[in-house]
């Protein structure tokens, strides 16, 4: 089984101790006496100092619901994640059977943070949701990343600017995981510049409807079979002369005029998370598919942005637990000039480092989801935060690991 810091199991913090000079580790033994003395409320010189609060806080599990999602998921994914995820990076394929016991009829975690009544389990808490991404991606981070594209950008936004009838009709597929959806908003020369797309829906006033053309590129979940489109999308388009004018539409398989353009194959990773480009040629959007006010869209995207970071940094704290794992049992049982590598100092550096660095990317990523409220706005300096620091965090790590591996 993977090892995980606090379990008994896991040596990286004794490896740590025993790491340390001898003055550092004098000078952590006067800090430590000096700790214990402030919890007691010993003097310190002349002055009395006050007992601190012996109630315990988990950063990481703020309630028991956290600490029992986690373990539950922690064991399904090591039983059921783990080992196929090799196989299906390699072939590029996307396990839509596994994703499927994701679904309420099992794990319950499609609709994480969809309201009970659409199908979901009701926990609006961004903790949660950075469990979900954190432990998923240690094991499979592609399937994750199929996994944020549908429970995140799609069924969370829908359940946030959706109307009840949008929910009744989309929600409880996508909980169960009978449909799969996702998000379109990138494009082929609009990628970070989001509000620069040119996709676009016009007003059909003889109708009643618009009229949506435009592409969208690199779109998680835009196929899963490679041969055709992915079930349900939330798609952005232009509707005004306004460069924020953007409207928010939901458009499903076999909608005529909607097709998949490509799918994009031999990625450099996540490459059982399928990715595609998406083609929209005079598609028949109905009134009711519109998504939250027309032209209002750019609030409803900025905000699902919001909790998307904070997911996909947690999938970086995943990527990196696991590097810091593998890299110590490796380093363990390796030998070099007659000792383990784990007895190196360069190792031991490396080692020592990515702890540290994944701890703390975790204790920022979880101080700001336990913070956030995500039905509020205005999020977006941590929540990008925790995304800049993370991602380049795991990338460093992993850095560290091939270089410990050989």
């Amino acid at each position: 089984p993977r090892l995980l810091p606090n379990e008994k199991t896991f040596s990286l913090g004794a490896l740590v101790q025993k790491l340390s000079s001898i003055a550092f580790t004098m000078t952590f033994t006067s800090i430590a006496s000096r700790a214990v003395s402030y919890r007691t409320g010993a003097k310190i010189g002349q002055r009395t100092v006050r007992k601190l609060s012996s109630r315990s806080f988990d950063l990481f599990n703020p309630e028991e619901e956290h600490a029992a999602l986690r373990s539950s998921l922690r064991s399904f994914v090591e039983n059921e994640v783990e080992h196929q995820a090799l196989d299906h990076d390699r072939s590029e394929m996307f396990n839509y059977a596994l994703f499927k016991r994701f679904g309420n009829n099992e794990m319950g975690i499609l609709g994480l943070t969809v309201d009970e009544q659409y199908g979901g389990s009701g926990i609006l808490d961004a903790s949660a949701v950075a469990i979900v991404h954190e432990e998923l991606s240690a094991s499979d981070p592609a399937l994750c990343l199929a996994y944020l594209a549908h429970s995140v950008l799609f069924a969370h936004n829908l359940s946030m600017n959706g109307t009840h009838e949008q929910k009744i009709k989309f929600l409880p597929d996508a909980c169960s995981g009978d449909r799969i959806g996702g998000m379109c908003m990138s494009e082929p020369d609009a990628g970070t510049d989001v509000l620069g797309m040119t996709t676009n829906a016009r007003w059909d006033e003889g109708n009643k409807t618009f009229i949506l053309n435009g592409q969208k590129m690199w779109i998680t979940n835009g196929t899963v079979d490679g041969s055709s489109t992915g079930d349900m999308f939330l798609v952005y388009a232009k509707t005004g002369p306004n460069r924020g004018d953007i409207t928010q539409f939901l458009v499903e398989k076999g909608m005529e005029g909607f097709s998949l353009g490509q799918q994009i194959k031999d990625k450099c990773g996540m490459r059982a998370s399928m990715t595609a480009e998406l083609v929209f040629e005079d598609v028949i959007v109905p009134n009711e598919n519109v998504v939250g006010d027309v032209n209002k869209a750019t609030l409803c995207m900025m905000r699902n942005l919001e909790i998307e970071r904070i997911a996909l940094a947690a999938m970086s704290l995943g990527i990196a637990k696991r590097c810091v794992e593998e890299m110590t049992l490796y380093c363990q049982e390796r030998k070099a000039f007659g000792k383990e590598l784990i007895n190196f100092g360069q190792i031991q550096k490396n080692i020592s480092e990515s702890y540290a660095d994944y701890m703390a990317g975790r204790s920022y990523v979880y101080n700001v989801a336990r913070k956030i409220d995500l039905a509020s706005t205005g999020n977006s300096l941590d929540a990008d935060g925790v995304k800049l620091y993370a991602g380049a965090m795991a990338k460093t790590v992993a850095d560290r690991a091939i270089q410990c591996l050989g």
